[in-house]
């Protein structure tokens, strides 16, 4: 894989996914502007290097994740598909029952995967530490301010390492931080988040909490932060197993936790959870809207290591589609073997960009019994941050979930509100203004699917209307020479 982001940028620059932009931009408003535009163009819009943010030595990375194409170089391969395959099989040896010893031989290459994905300590002088700066200054950062109403400068693609202090199982997630002054900074931890069960835990202790911040190196660790783990399941073997290569991790210089050798900053610190907790906020959030303010954490800051020649990551959130949809697109099909793992009878699923991934999952099902749809929508919403989904739509097997207008003509053909919608309630995220409650809202369920006798359907179901395989076959060999297609596009 990547060695930093460095290399990974000239990967980009070689193949024609970068611009570079050496004029002097500004990180209040201007540059997240520039990126939000460019986020908008149709794929996604080519990466950005600011060569020369103003009031800082350090150049500025953006939109490295934002396009199809981006995200599987991010991680490795030419299609994201490559990693979901290489997961679904996995997942499916490792689901398989007893087996002879024959069995358990071939499963070998898989595990030696995996065991050789494992974190490990680093073998020489960890580029992260070549510079170490106790004269600590946030503000040499090119920290952006992203949008009029926010509360300041945040940085937006930070990995945050904490311990849980009971079992020492490490969290690396993606949480924002909001510059306060020099050496302080708020911490994102929301109240579902594993962040936040690490904090309550020192609290309970009376203990501070060693925090690192690690910004850049490998994409690949930048994604595994942003995936959707089960409880318990480290990020950095996430990381490990995507980039065929174990990440090497080295002890911070003045706090008790392990970092990437390969980052290109590392922020070293605690949270003290006896603090009063400190106003965050607002943030123009991946909702499109803003977020208010209210009560975090706060992180100290003591000490930042660096690569001598280190490049700022970062992100702009706001009104989809924004770089973040192609990070989200690429857990949905990495994440596509695991759900099938537990729901077998699910084909494939989609969760819109416009729904910012937690108001709405559209799924496809193989059904198999009466009711077969709400069993679903339960499962779902029962399973990791799927809870946070607001609209769950379950149709047949034949219907392509990624095609949103062939959805919406089968929806709305296809329910009797009274009969296929199902309202509940439970987990929200957060960040969603629209419920009465702060994290607790309604629930949407729509079963779409043909409805069988046992369902209350006494008539018979009809067939969608398509034409006979013949005739399409006849006419797939004179299609071109009628040019009516042609036509149409002058």
């Amino acid at each position: 894989m990547y060695q930093s982001t460095r290399e990974f940028i000239e990967k980009l620059d070689a193949a024609g996914e970068l611009v570079r932009i050496r004029r002097e931009c500004d990180p209040n408003l201007e540059i997240a502007e520039i990126a939000s535009r460019t986020m908008k163009l149709p794929g996604g819009g080519p990466a950005l290097l600011f060569e020369n943010p103003r009031g800082s030595h350090y150049p500025l990375a953006i939109n490295l994740y934002g396009s199809k194409r981006r995200m599987a170089m991010a991680l490795g391969v030419d299609d994201i598909q490559e990693h979901a395959s290489a997961l679904a099989e996995l997942v499916g040896g490792a689901a398989a029952p007893g087996g002879s010893l024959w069995d358990k031989l071939k499963m070998l290459p898989k595990l030696a995967r995996v065991a050789g994905a494992l974190p490990k300590s680093a073998s020489g002088p960890a580029p992260c530490q070549e510079i170490v700066e106790a004269d600590v200054d946030l503000r040499r950062l090119p920290i952006l301010t992203c949008w009029p109403e926010d509360g300041g400068p945040f940085i937006t693609l930070p990995i945050v390492l904490t311990h849980d202090p009971d079992t020492g199982v490490r969290n690396c997630g993606m949480y924002r931080m909001q510059l306060l002054d020099q050496r302080t900074t708020g911490m994102h931890w929301q109240a579902h988040k594993t962040g936040m069960r690490h904090f309550n835990k020192y609290k309970e202790r009376g203990q501070k909490i060693p925090v690192a911040v690690v910004i850049g190196g490998d994409p690949a660790l930048t994604y595994a932060a942003t995936a959707p783990l089960p409880d318990g399941v480290d990020e950095l073997l996430l990381a490990g197993f995507l980039r065929r290569r174990a990440v090497e991790l080295v002890p911070c210089k003045t706090q008790p936790i392990e970092v990437p050798a390969d980052a290109d900053f590392i922020l070293e610190g605690y949270v003290d959870p006896t603090e009063a907790m400190i106003d965050e906020g607002p943030f123009g959030d991946h909702t499109g809207y803003y977020t208010p303010r209210d009560k975090y954490p706060a992180f100290h800051v003591t000490c930042v290591t660096r690569r001598r020649d280190p490049i700022y990551t970062t992100t702009v959130v706001g009104r989809p589609p924004m770089e973040d949809a192609w990070l989200g697109k690429a857990t949905e099909r990495l994440f596509l073997p695991l759900l099938r793992m537990m729901l077998p009878e699910l084909t494939d699923y989609n969760l819109p960009v416009e729904g910012v991934f937690h108001n709405m999952a559209i799924v496809a099902i193989d059904k198999q019994y009466p009711w077969h749809g709400r069993k679903i929508m339960h499962a779902l919403w029962g399973m990791g941050q799927l809870m946070f989904t607001k609209c769950v739509i379950v149709v047949d097997k034949d219907v392509d979930v990624h095609n949103v207008a062939e959805v919406a003509w089968r929806v709305l053909n296809n329910i009797d509100p009274k009969r296929d919608v199902m309202i509940s309630d439970g987990p929200y995220d957060v960040l969603d203004h629209a419920s009465c409650a702060v994290g607790f809202g309604g629930k949407m369920g729509v079963d779409a699917t043909a409805k069988w006798k046992e369902e209350g359907y006494d008539r018979v179901w009809p067939q969608p209307v398509s034409m006979s395989p013949d005739i399409e076959a006849r006419v797939d060999r004179v299609w071109r020479e009628l040019g009516i297609e042609q036509a149409a596009k002058r």
